[in-house]
């Protein structure tokens, strides 16, 4: 069974209400992602006072520098009444070239190195040298404080790196049932490092939407699937492993501005596959079915963008299911 379970702070939603609202449930984590229109480091910051582990789901490895990065995440550590993580990734060409005017070079060396020096300026109480080939540090002071560092990775080899530097493993649109296997590309790579596998948390987002209003809840996972399908090349090459027909027709449908037809050629076997969706009773069982799985370590309820009318309903449904 998961030990410790995490809400992802809905878009449109007020933080420290939403913070309050998990930490009243007996969620273990709130954390904050960020793509554009808010900042994920000053919303966890409002919700600092909040007796709930805290988090970032992810940031992106671009936008700071690594060491930007472990300065926001130890100041938040300070002030904040529960544990921190800093959850990385490298978003998406599109988010990176046009939103932040960055190359997206080398998303995976870049995503290792970012993780593995901003890890050893959090840990390290001593000034920290680092020369990598995307990123580098020359003697930036360490502030020695416990901030595990979780990577969202959905390729082999960025999973490898994951094995190779990070705390956390966070995988998103990985169907459930392949996480065990998934995992064990992280797992071989740790060993290499003479890392242990069962040290890294396993962290996986679960889209979720639960409303009496079966139909309803279905139509929103396959809205947010379809969304990262065809906005993502990443995320297209993880579904299609499973759902390589499926996927190649949405992301064909979505790049040529047909959303409507890109939702409708998610499946129901996908949306059982990746996520949660149905009336309460219905999505509490699935949700207790993905926390007994023994690769699953800590999920996130991540409630979709596109229906976050949903929001309170979902995070309250899913609330102890797991203890």
């Amino acid at each position: 069974m998961a030990n410790s379970i995490g809400v992802l702070h809905p878009a449109g939603h007020d933080p420290v209400e939403i913070a309050d609202l998990a930490a009243s449930l007996g969620y273990d984590r709130f954390y904050t992602g960020e793509l554009w229109g808010s900042d994920s480091f000053v919303e966890l910051a409002l919700a600092a006072e909040t007796p709930i582990d805290l988090g970032t789901a992810v940031v992106n490895v671009y936008s700071r520098s690594p060491a930007t990065l472990a300065q926001a995440a130890a100041t938040l550590a300070a002030r904040a009444s529960g544990d921190v993580v800093l959850g990385l990734g490298t978003s998406t060409e599109q988010a990176i070239e046009s939103i932040h005017g960055q190359s997206f070079d080398r998303p995976v060396r870049r995503l290792h190195e970012t993780a593995e020096l901003a890890g050893r300026i959090l840990r390290s109480a001593d000034p920290v040298e680092y020369e990598g080939e995307t990123v580098g540090a020359g003697g930036v002071p360490g502030f020695d404080v416990d901030v595990p560092v979780y990577t969202a990775a959905l390729g082999a080899a960025a999973r490898r790196a994951t094995g190779r530097v990070a705390d956390g493993w966070i995988p998103h649109n990985i169907p459930f049932d392949r996480l065990d296997a998934a995992f064990e590309t992280v797992a071989g790579a740790a060993r290499e490092r003479d890392r242990d596998p069962a040290a890294i948390t396993v962290a996986p987002y679960v889209p979720a939407a639960i409303d009496e209003d079966p139909d309803r809840a279905e139509a929103a996972l396959r809205g947010h699937i379809a969304y990262y399908v065809g906005s993502g090349e990443g995320y297209r090459r993880a579904v299609g492993e499973v759902f390589s027909k499926e996927a190649d027709a949405i992301a064909s449908a979505w790049q040529a501005g047909d959303r409507a037809a890109a939702r409708a050629e998610v499946t129901e076997e996908m949306v059982r596959a990746m996520g949660i969706a149905g009336v309460p009773a219905e999505g509490r069982e699935q949700f207790r079915a993905l926390c007994e799985r023994d690769v699953v370590d800590a999920p996130i309820v991540v409630v979709p963008r596109n229906a976050t009318e949903l929001a309170e309903t979902t995070i309250e449904a899913l609330a102890e299911v797991c203890e």
